[in-house]
């Protein structure tokens, strides 16, 4: 339990947060001028502090190195008291535990920063052990150039020790590397420190200035979570230390701690700039979710398309021809880099209106690979009477090549040099004759349930809506769902191409057999919001920007989770719930 911390913004593991000091500090930070340390137990013996609103107070506590046998942790372990005010406890990631600290610091920092297995297995295992509402601190090892990756693992509070020490001993430090004083002919920086000649800065301003530069760095992290998009810097800043760019593939690998943390749904970009793009976590849930989740439920042929610089897809000039000519006469898929495959019911649907990709017109090996492995998944799911390849001519009709072959199909190619041409769109629309066109009806009930699909799980879109007599007011893509007694059960989100639900569209979802999302709460009326402390329990599968049921003894609810089922459950501050729509029991 934590009375002194708590997180106010999330992207993945990487949090923005304040430390509830009597002036706060906003996370993540160094923390040099408000830590007190009350000593460590190997030099002597030390009486509880007193503490005090004022600074984070570390307590007395026995530091192990890297590498300490557990037998020595066992026989040296710290029993933390129960304390009322800000306090840190210093732990490794194996003895960790809820100490009843608002922070906790790994003694062993310096032991595993610089080797990415290390790191990532220690930080997840220490996030695992630790209370999900705490902040957790490394110190001696943040430089300019490793602190974007460190928080983005999920370590909140630093110190200078290093980035000063290092200017001391005459480095100077930028966020892509480090210096020797005697090799700059000029400062490539206009901080403080640095407004003098290189010939007359000193070691001294070195260090003042490596810690100006963290301070920097640290800012354009905040502001990197907060606009959800620390993973587009972080992939480019990775590049700089060969132990860095091995770190971040590590925590790819290390999917299920990642994909906690991730939200489902935002309005931010995703930049996808490298090939380390594909492993996102938004990019293979995406992928996963097409894949096992949606079920097309047009009887007519498969069109593949390739995608457009321009989003929404529909949107675009090409997509437009494209459309002109298929004529509601078949289903449009469309095949790109990173995605992979994008129903036309799930253009809109993050992250696939959402991201924008370096285009030259050469796909990478690995590229191909993940895209036809994702193609090659969703035709096994997905029978078509007919398959229409309307792509051009290198990797697109490679990748199609590859599928055919593997699962022994038919495809039928339409393109000729390329897919715009009036050649090619004359292809098309003669393939496609006497196949009979859906209704727009029909293409609206479909979205809609598709869009259930992939929220909530398989078949939840004929769970919900397949019972009722279906109504559709408004245009896409702001479609309202009606039942034939006239209620109101969702509403189409076009920001992210999600469902948002009604109350009463909440009772079917929770009366069906659809996958639910509940949050069961204690004996108060919500009103804006859930608290974490109002959480008795959550299903350990929502993640943040999941539509979620909120249900108590005194209330029944719908809204979006701010937080993982998991952390709503574990943590005494925050908001768990946004909520929308409320009834009073």
């Amino acid at each position: 339990m934590t009375d002194y911390f708590e997180v106010h913004a999330r992207d993945g593991a990487a949090r923005v947060g304040e430390l509830r000091l009597s002036d706060p500090v906003t996370t993540p930070a160094l923390v040099d001028d408000v830590l007190s340390d009350a000593g460590s137990l190997w030099a002597a013996e030390r009486d509880m502090p007193e503490g005090s609103d004022d600074v984070l107070t570390v307590l007395p506590h026995r530091s192990l190195p890297a590498g300490s046998a557990d037998e020595i942790k066992e026989s040296f372990s710290v029993d933390y008291p129960d304390v009322d005010f800000p306090s840190a406890a210093t732990v490794t990631a194996d003895t960790a535990s809820d100490y009843g600290a608002d922070a906790y610091i790994l003694s062993d920092a310096q032991g595993f920063v610089g080797h990415a297995r290390a790191f990532r297995d220690t930080i997840v295992e220490a996030k695992s052990n630790l209370p999900a509402d705490t902040a957790l601190m490394l110190s001696g090892v943040a430089t300019p150039r490793n602190v974007a990756v460190l928080a983005y693992a999920g370590v909140d509070l630093f110190d200078e020790t290093l980035a000063r020490s290092r200017g001391l001993e005459g480095f100077y430090l930028t966020t892509d590397g480090e210096y020797f004083l005697e090799d700059l002919d000029e400062l490539p920086c206009a901080c403080a420190a640095c407004q003098k000649p290189a010939s007359e800065f000193t070691r001294g301003d070195a260090a003042d200035h490596n810690v100006n530069a963290l301070r920097a760095e640290l800012a354009r992290v905040r502001r990197r979570i907060r606009d959800g998009r620390l993973r587009d810097y972080v992939e480019g800043q990775a590049r700089h230390e060969q132990w860095l760019t091995a770190a971040f593939r590590r925590f790819d690998q290390q999917y299920s701690y990642m994909e906690e943390r991730t939200p489902v749904v935002r309005d931010s970009e995703l930049a996808a700039a490298s090939e380390e793009s594909i492993d996102r976590v938004e990019i293979q849930r995406f992928a996963d979710r097409v894949t096992t989740r949606y079920k097309s439920r047009f009887d007519n042929p498969l069109v593949l398309l390739p995608c457009s610089a321009k989003k929404p897809y529909s949107e675009s000039q090409s997509h437009r021809q494209f459309h002109e000519a298929v004529q509601y006469r078949a289903h449009m898929v469309s095949m790109t880099s990173p995605i992979g495959v994008v129903p036309q019911e799930l253009e809109l649907t993050y992250p696939a209106q959402h991201y924008d990709s370096v285009v030259t017109g050469d796909w990478s090996e690995d590229e191909k690979t993940f895209v036809a492995e994702v193609l090659r998944r969703y035709l096994k799911r997905n029978d078509y009477s007919r398959i229409i390849a309307h792509v051009p001519p290198g990797a697109y009709t490679e990748i199609v090549e590859r599928v055919e072959s593997d699962l022994g199909l038919d495809v039928e190619y339409t393109v000729s040099e390329h897919p715009t041409t009036t050649e090619s769109i004359g292809n098309l629309m003669r393939t496609l004759d006497g196949e009979p066109k859906f209704s727009r009806t029909e293409r609206e009930h479909n979205v809609v349930k598709a869009l259930a699909d992939y929220q909530l799980g398989a078949g939840a879109g004929d769970e919900l809506f397949s019972d009722v007599e279906l109504e559709m007011t408004s245009r896409y893509p702001k479609l309202q769902v009606w039942n034939d007694a006239g209620e109101q059960l969702a509403t189409m989100v076009p920001q992210y191409g999600v469902l948002s639900f009604t109350l009463e569209g909440a009772k079917v979802w929770r009366d069906s057999d659809a996958p639910t999302k509940t949050v069961e709460i204690d004996g108060f009326v919500p009103h804006g919001s859930v608290l974490a402390p109002g959480v008795v329990d959550a299903d350990s599968d929502i993640r943040p920007g999941d539509e979620v049921v909120v249900e108590g003894p005194r209330a029944f609810a719908v809204g979006r989770a701010e937080m993982s089922g998991p952390e709503m459950v574990s943590s005494t501050r925050g908001i768990g719930v946004e909520i929308r729509h409320v009834e009073e029991r």
